[in-house]
């Protein structure tokens, strides 16, 4: 990592205020790793999981990476990965033990972690809960069993349902991610699963469609899917029914009930800061003149071996000026409220007038509604998410 004094001198940016601060830890072992994930996840048992030397790492990693965040507070913390539910609640414990040390948190700091639904996973839940998590992410993606074996995941529909017994009971706030467009799913199969997730009464519900991702097993074996319209009559059933649910789409993919957003989540669609520490994390922050992005090392020994040795940071670059408004919209557009115009200036250092053009397009399109001081995409505008957050490119510009 460089001398702070490289993030600190002149630029082409001028940041009158710095965004919120959150802290990304990605802890990257799976028991089985899933032929539709392109995460930076690895096959290991549990039994092999080098858990205190990878939070020695973690630590070492966060140690050398204080400099860039000294003084600023944490807003949430986010163990994504993988499977963090193989940690021991102990080791869960010291982590948290070894943030709170070096970190100053809100004192309201949202703390995640994401959890399957497997058997002794669930017997951890609320131990985790004593450690300081306060909000679980279970990743149960369908309650069909036939549908979970075709997606490679190692639970079935009662492991599912008995970990979201045990979420309920241990968290305030919590979380069910599900996935929709599955091999061989009907638009009835979901409605099942749709009055099974809801039956829960979960304050959160994640709705992803399966998209089949370069480098992954359905990338070579591709598997036969629902057909377009159909992923699409899908998701008008997946808005009528959490609407009626009570839960409020938030943002493309997220339902919630009032007060249970995930602030970790909407602090990455508003294009806040967040350091990421662990293999293969991305990381934002932001100066008074420039905004950097930061990758890990992606192999987890070779990544504790360079983090225990205080370099752990593989790639680093400074956004450029021209990718300022494609980044800040990839994000922002996601969310049902849009964003304020103010925003956008404060998160960027950009003047209005450098989006002037494409957002009168994207009006003339009927993408996005607006007045002087917000911007919202419409629901043509989420329709048609990818081809609006085009337009912000450097070469659509």
């Amino acid at each position: 990592m460089r001398d702070i004094q490289h993030y600190l001198r002149p630029g082409t940016l001028q940041l009158t205020s710095l965004p919120p601060l959150s802290l990304y830890v990605h802890l990257p072992w799976c028991l089985k790793k899933c032929p539709y994930c392109d995460f930076n996840s690895h096959e290991m048992r549990q039994s092999e999981l080098p858990e205190q030397r990878y939070l020695d790492a973690l630590v070492a990693d966060l140690e050398a990476a204080l400099p860039l965040v000294w003084g600023r507070t944490v807003h949430s913390i986010f163990l994504g990965g993988g499977t963090p539910s193989l940690f021991s609640p102990e080791s869960i414990d010291r982590l948290l033990a070894d943030l709170r040390a070096r970190l100053r948190l809100a004192a309201d700091c949202e703390i995640t972690l994401e959890a399957n639904p497997g058997t002794f996973e669930k017997d951890r839940f609320r131990a985790f809960r004593d450690a300081g998590v306060t909000r679980l992410s279970v990743g149960v993606q369908s309650f069909n069993d036939e549908h979970l074996q075709r997606i490679g995941r190692v639970h079935d529909r009662a492991q599912a349902m008995a970990a979201l017994e045990e979420a309920a009971r241990s968290f305030e706030t919590w979380n069910l991610d599900l996935m929709y467009a599955l091999p061989g799913q009907t638009p009835a199969g979901l409605e099942q699963e749709l009055e099974q997730a809801l039956a829960f009464a979960p304050p959160h519900l994640s709705i992803y469609h399966l998209t089949i991702e370069p480098n992954t097993y359905f990338a070579k074996h591709p598997p036969q899917v629902p057909e377009e319209d159909t992923a699409y009559a899908m998701l008008d059933l997946i808005t009528e029914r959490t609407g009626l649910a009570g839960l409020q789409r938030y943002e493309v993919s997220a339902y919630a009930r009032p007060g249970h957003h995930c602030r970790h989540n909407l602090n990455y669609w508003q294009f806040g800061d967040y350091l990421g520490i662990g293999a293969g994390a991305h990381g934002k922050l932001s100066f008074a003149h420039r905004i950097v992005r930061q990758v890990r090392t992606r192999d987890p020994r070779l990544y504790m071996e360079r983090a225990l040795a205080g370099d752990a940071v593989a790639q680093e670059e400074d956004v450029r000026l021209a990718d300022l408004p494609f980044e800040f919209m990839l994000n922002a557009l996601r969310l049902r409220q849009g964003f304020a115009l103010a925003e956008f200036s404060a998160r960027t250092g950009l003047a209005i007038t450098a989006i002037a053009r494409q957002l009168d397009e994207a009006e003339r399109r009927g993408w996005i509604m607006r007045d002087l001081q917000r911007v919202q995409p419409t629901e043509r505008g989420f329709d048609f998410l990818s081809d609006l957050q085009s337009l912000f490119l450097p070469e659509a510009g």
